[in-house]
C-alpha cells in the first residue's frame, strides 16, 4: 500500500505490460517476516534431517509402520507366515477353500481342479513348486505373466490357506477331461 505522502509517480515502474504500468509497492512487515521464517526452518529442517541423520527420520518411520503391519497380519500373506506355512485340514476350513476355488480358480482351473487355461491341480506335475508354501507364494503373487492375477488384496489371510489348501487335496484325484501334465513332477517322498 501507498503512504498517502508517497508521490504515486515515482513508485512506477519503468516498465508496461498491456497498457498496465505496476507499482513498487512495499510487501507487508508480517509477510516478510514469515517468508524469512520459512527459509530458517527450511534450513534448519534440511540440515537437521537430510544432513545429520537423525534416528527418526521418515524412512524409519515407513520401515516400522510396514514391520508393524506384517507382525499384524497385514500385507503380504506369506511373508507373515513364512515357508513354514501349513495346511488346514478342518473340514470347515476347506469348504472355504473350495467355495473361493469354485467362485475365483476353476474359470481357469477347471471346476474339479483338471486344468482349462491354467495348469492341472490334479496330478503330481509343478509350474512353480510342489510345496505347500510354493503353492500360497503363487496364490499371493500371482503369475502376471501366464495371466494370474495377485489374490493377495482380494482374499484374507486364512482365505488364501484354505484354498491353498483345498488345491492340494486336490492332488491324485482323477476328474475326467485332465489337462496335460506341465512342469517338472514332484519329487517322490521317502518313506
Amino acid at each position: 500500500m501507498t503512504k498517502p505522502d508517497q508521490d504515486e509517480a515515482a513508485l512506477l515502474l519503468d516498465h508496461e505490460y498491456d497498457g498496465i504500468r505496476e507499482l513498487d509497492n512495499q510487501l507487508p512487515g508480517w509477510w516478510l517476516w514469515l517468508f524469512y521464517l520459512s527459509i530458517l526452518f527450511s534450513i534448519v529442517y534440511l540440515t537437521y534431517y537430510h544432513v545429520l541423520g537423525p534416528q527418526y527420520s521418515s524412512q524409519a518411520a515407513y520401515e516400522e509402520e510396514v514391520a508393524r503391519a506384517h507382525a499384524a497380519g497385514l500385507g503380504i500373506h506369506y511373508e507373515a507366515w513364512g515357508p513354514d506355512v501349513e495346511p488346514v485340514a478342518d473340514a470347515e476350513s476347506l469348504a472355504v477353500g473350495q467355495q473361493v476355488f469354485v467362485s475365483q480358480c476353476a474359470v481357469c482351473h477347471g471346476q474339479l481342479g483338471e486344468g482349462l487355461i491354467g495348469p492341472n491341480f490334479t496330478d503330481d506335475f509343478f509350474l512353480h513348486g510342489p510345496t505347500f508354501a510354493d503353492t500360497v507364494r503363487t496364490i499371493e503373487e500371482g503369475v502376471p505373466e501366464k495371466g494370474m492375477i495377485s489374490w493377495k488384496t482380494q482374499l484374507s489371510r486364512e482365505e488364501v490357506r484354505s484354498v491353498a489348501s483345498y488345491i492340494k487335496n486336490l492332488e491324485g484325484t482323477d476328474p475326467p477331461n485332465q489337462k496335460a501334465p506341465e512342469g517338472e513332477r514332484a519329487p517322490a517322498l521317502d518313506g
